[in-house]
């Protein structure tokens, strides 16, 4: 199952030295990968993708945030420099699903 949607970058600072930038994925769509894959769940309940942000391509996991309750995708400093994102940007994502049952 792939969905395709506009997000804003964000950050979250774990520590004072430590932060991390997502976009949260939609509600809809979460509710929609929460179905789909919750047979499938890993550690922290955690899902894994193949996303597409402009030409990068890469595999990660999607995780759910009880705060904003819905996924949230984690876009690496690599990712963010090759695509020239920051904090704030909006960005088009593609995300495939990788785990999912039989149809």
């Amino acid at each position: 199952m792939t969905y395709e949607f506009d997000a804003d970058l964000w950050q979250w600072e774990a520590r004072r030295t430590d932060s991390w930038t997502f976009v949260s994925v939609p509600t809809d769509v979460a509710d929609e990968v929460l179905e789909l894959t919750a047979p499938f769940a890993r550690g922290f309940g955690s899902v894994r993708v193949e996303v597409t942000v402009g030409g990068t391509v890469w595999r990660t996991s999607i995780f759910p945030d009880s705060k904003r309750r819905t996924y949230v995708l984690p876009i690496k400093k690599a990712v963010r420099t090759a695509e020239r994102l920051e904090v704030g940007d909006s960005t088009r994502v593609r995300l495939t699903l990788v785990d999912v049952g039989p149809d």
